[in-house]
């Protein structure tokens, strides 16, 4: 079995939580496995939330402060982990997206740095299901963002959809109207550049989630892959490459920008349509 990865407390607030978890754990004589089954909870989380990848619901904390014999230290650390709109590993993520040179994405949702206000308010809102910071403040940064697009050196932007997000209602039809009409407009521009994996791409590399893969001013890459509760920075040059290899395979698959845009003005005039005639 190899070696646990081992922890810098003072990387973050969220690399202190881990390793205070962690050390717990050890001190209890359990496994991830045995502490996951207690909560219950799968032990992949389990050794998520050591890692600093993840931060635990309040409710699974507190269990697992209760359990750990923690006395409300694993409850206190908790809630400064969460005070940020962003956890510790995104705000390294959005550092190296405000300098980078050059970025590529594929995603199933309408990427962070192209949403409207009423998009990004609908899918954060909508997040409080499993994340119960504050989503206001979650938009007022997330548009905080974009202005890395109108630097008059802004970077190169790649981005490959997957179709469904075009079709999926994401607040309602006038805001999914908008939002690809944002998309339009910035695929206009010269320095960003989008386009859509069809349907018809039967690639099953396109189910694996999305990803970002950012170039640095030094040339360097890194990436970052997001799920629904959780988020990772990719720096270690083997895995970024393995993932650009992945890129490259699933923009190949993917439409021209050209037809992409007639696909995504399609879909658009289709949310128009609908939200027309559901008006009283």
């Amino acid at each position: 079995m190899p070696a646990p990865k081992e922890l810098d407390p003072s990387a973050s607030l969220a690399a202190l939580y881990g390793t205070k978890l962690r050390k717990l754990r050890t001190c209890a004589g359990w496994t991830q496995r045995e502490l996951g089954d207690r909560i219950p909870i799968a032990h992949s989380r389990i050794a998520q939330f050591e890692l600093g990848n993840e931060t635990p619901p309040e409710d699974v904390n507190r269990k697992l402060d209760a359990l750990l014999g923690a006395d409300g230290d694993l409850v206190d650390l908790w809630v400064h982990v969460r005070r940020t709109p962003f956890p510790d590993w995104v705000q390294t993520f959005v550092t190296y997206e405000a300098k980078s040179k050059m970025m590529r994405k594929f995603s199933q949702i309408i990427p962070g740095l192209a949403q409207t206000e009423a998009y990004a308010r609908a899918v954060l809102h909508a997040g409080q299901i499993y994340d119960d910071g504050d989503p206001e403040e979650k938009v007022r940064a997330r548009l905080a963002r974009q202005a890395v697009l109108e630097r008059t050196d802004s970077p190169w932007v790649w981005i490959v959809l997957d179709e469904a997000v075009l079709y999926r209602v994401v607040g309602s039809r006038m805001v999914m109207r908008d939002q690809l009409a944002r998309l339009l407009d910035l695929g206009e521009r010269p320095r960003i550049h989008v386009q859509v994996l069809p349907f018809g791409a039967t690639d099953p590399a396109a189910m694996g989630g999305s990803f970002t893969l950012l170039t640095l001013p030094d040339g360097r890459e890194v990436g970052y892959e997001e799920g629904i509760i959780f988020g990772r920075l990719v720096e270690d040059a083997d895995e970024v490459m393995r993932r650009a290899v992945l890129y490259d395979r699933l923009q190949a698959n993917a439409l021209s920008p050209a037809a992409s845009a007639q696909l995504i003005r399609s879909a658009m005039e289709e949310h128009d349509s609908c939200a027309s005639s559901e008006k009283p």
